[in-house]
């Protein structure tokens, strides 16, 4: 017998996440300028932008609203055709993806915009000066097999600022100690830098209290710590658990494993051929016995943006809790918690220019306040007997034993470094970049791109017929350039094309166009198959 998932009165009113509006503008004052600037599309002539909607997602999507071709850039080939709705090489225009910020001011969700080429700038367009950004990061300069380093495996993990180097290593020379246990002034001082870290990722993802806050290992174990907790103290036999195909496998052992111990079952809810999520499907899953949604924001195989204001609506009409993996997301756009409504978000320090080895799980009060511990031992306890324990409140409850100290302050850095950029730069730069580099990929040689979605992030997943992936990826480190060659911890979204790998480049706010340059030029070196 599980005990019942409180289900709300009504559901509170969702609204768009932060910055969108402002992104949005950015992004059109800086293509714009960048038009101004470039020799047109293919044939010379700005295209008009389709109409229609879109297959497995009819009504998510207005009509009279499809992207605009890209155009040629300098240096580039043009391209010969652009990704069809089956993931594979097409000749129509109406398939070039747009991507996750492009949503007209105050909309919702998956809506598209107008073509955005026709749009003057009413202002100055921001300069995003990626060589001053690039010279913050010692990593990436340096030389791979006798070539400059081109970094394009981000979404594997991203490299780490200076900022963040040093205050990492300042915590190990003047501040290290153990926390909240000594009346010292080094253990004083550590613990007020563990607490400050943790307002900030506080203010970072908008929460409401920065006890909403447990620093974890990272996303994995942020799942893990919901599976043990939420799953077995709300879910049991016969109850169900929703995820999508796209799923990392992060968010699809631990619930694997949860039902295996409780009799569970889970349910999948599918993708289309551009590796969107399809919303009717996803919604009719949703039933008497569904005890939690679990969905990546972002898709790490295929750069997918997920609705997930909507799909967080969807669930809670039926008063059913979410968490969303935000490992992919955060160091692409602005996320609000709250404004999502989300009951659970996780991510990893790594991916957003952080530490390795920490990570966070936010959860709303209300839940983190019935969740039972996931570890024993110090820090966690207030009180032990050999006849019985009491514990701390939320987030101590979770927080078993000596943290990752040094880890949440250099997370704190990165998210300063981040929120020091603005993170509407950023999406703007990198928005521009991953057009751009979508543009260049097409003139390579029988590439076929995997995730075409209409709101992506910086993820280029791509296939060469006749060529194994992992010999792309030899290929090109030998030119020193770093990509990622396989399934990406994501088997079923890659089978879900007929394939076991990819090569995966993935885009950083400190790539470069030459960079992209460069990956063109290098495949189009490989032999013929």
């Amino acid at each position: 017998m599980t005990t019942s998932i409180p289900r709300p009165d009504a559901l509170a009113p969702t609204s768009p996440e932060a910055g969108t509006a402002l992104i949005a503008q950015l992004a059109k004052e800086l293509y714009a300028e960048f038009r101004r600037g470039s020799p047109g599309t293919a044939d010379g002539k700005e295209v008009p932008a389709g109409t229609g909607t879109s297959e497995g997602l009819a009504g998510a999507y207005p009509t009279g609203a499809n992207p605009v071709t890209p155009p040629v850039h300098p240096g580039v080939p043009p391209a010969t055709s652009s990704a069809s709705g089956n993931g594979a090489a097409g000749s129509g225009a109406d398939r070039v993806p747009a991507f996750y910020f492009l949503h007209e001011p105050g909309a919702v969700g998956l809506s598209r915009v107008p073509a955005i080429a026709h749009v003057p700038s009413p202002s100055p367009t921001p300069v995003f000066d990626v060589e001053r950004v690039r010279s913050a990061f010692p990593a990436l300069h340096q030389a791979v097999n006798g070539r400059p380093l081109i970094w394009l495996d981000n979404a594997a993990t991203t490299h780490k600022p200076q900022a963040v180097i040093d205050a990492t290593s300042q915590f190990y020379r003047r501040d290290n100690s153990n926390i909240h246990r000594a009346a010292h002034a080094l253990a004083a001082r550590a613990t007020d830098l563990y607490e400050a870290g943790r307002e900030k990722v506080q203010k970072f993802l908008g929460a409401a209290d920065a006890r909403e806050i447990v620093f974890v290992r990272g996303t994995t174990e942020a799942i893990n710590l919901v599976a043990q907790t939420f799953g077995r103290k709300f879910i049991g036999a016969g109850d169900e658990i929703l995820l999508s195909t796209m799923e990392h496998h992060a968010n699809i052992v631990p619930w694997q494993l949860l039902a295996e111990q409780t009799g569970a079952v889970i349910r999948v809810a599918p993708i289309n051929d551009r590796g969107e999520l399809i919303l009717e499907q996803f919604a009719a899953l949703l039933g008497s016995r569904t005890r939690l949604v679990s969905i990546t924001h972002v898709a790490n195989a295929l750069g997918t943006v997920n609705p997930v204001e909507q799909i967080i609506a969807l669930a809670h009409a039926h008063g059913i809790p979410v968490l969303v993996d935000g490992a992919q997301s955060v160091p692409h756009l602005p996320v609000n918690v709250q404004a999502l409504d989300a009951d659970f978000f996780v991510f990893s320090g790594h991916k957003i220019f952080g530490p390795t080895g920490i990570g966070v799980l936010y959860g709303q009060s209300k839940w983190l306040e019935q969740l039972p511990p996931y570890q024993g031992g110090g820090n966690m306890i207030r009180d032990v007997t050999f006849a019985r324990t009491t514990y701390q409140s939320h987030p101590q409850k979770f927080e078993a034993g000596t943290p990752d100290i040094a880890g949440v302050v250099g997370l704190g850095a990165a998210l300063d470094y981040v929120q020091g950029l603005g993170l509407p730069a950023i999406a703007a730069y990198e928005h521009e970049l991953l057009a751009h580099a979508t543009d260049a990929l097409a003139s390579v040689p029988g590439l076929r791109p995997i995730g075409t979605a209409v709101n992506k992030a910086s993820v280029l997943s791509f296939v060469i017929p006749g060529i194994p992936a992992e010999d792309v990826g030899r290929h090109l480190d030998k030119h020193g350039i770093a990509v990622r060659s396989g399934h990406h911890c994501a088997q079923p979204a890659v089978r879900r094309f007929g394939l076991e790998s990819t090569v995966r480049p993935s885009l950083a706010f400190y790539n470069t166009r030459e960079e992209v340059h460069e990956l063109v030029r290098v495949l189009q070196l490989l032999p013929k198959p």
